[in-house]
């Protein structure tokens, strides 16, 4: 699964999803895309789970490119823990993905197949999401 190799700090603040994404909203590789319609964070199984339902369909058909990465850590701290005693451990990373932000982008399939693994991909996702294509 996707995670990040080296972060400058382990542990980070939640933070909110305020607003529209400004960067990530247009496609730079492929002819069509899956784009954001909601905020949410995306988790790494989600990424990856979205990224094999894809490939499957297109069966070394066309190439894929994933646009968001899990840089965000998650913790957690243990069941029947008591109040105090430090943030609790790593548990997983996510994306925090912004409306409007292009998630997936795929080239060199038919437009009725591109939009069939998309549509695969996004019943993997926490998110609504479109189908869009460069014009």
């Amino acid at each position: 699964m996707l995670m990040p190799r080296k972060v400058k700090h382990r542990k980070i603040q939640k933070g909110r999803l305020r607003g529209r994404a400004t960067q990530k909203t247009d496609l730079n590789f492929g002819s069509f895309g899956l784009k954001a319609e909601t905020s949410r964070w995306v988790s790494a199984r989600q990424i990856e789970s979205a990224r094999r339902a894809m490939t499957r369909y297109v069966a070394r058909g066309g190439k894929i490119w994933i646009r968001i990465f899990p840089d965000k850590a998650v913790t957690v701290k243990g069941s029947e823990v008591p109040m105090g005693g430090g943030k609790g451990a790593v548990d997983r990373y996510v994306a925090p993905i912004k409306a409007g932000t292009v998630l997936f982008e795929i080239d060199g399939v038919s437009r009725d197949m591109a939009q069939k693994a998309m549509k695969l991909a996004a019943y993997k996702l926490p998110l609504k999401t479109k189908f869009i294509e460069k014009t």
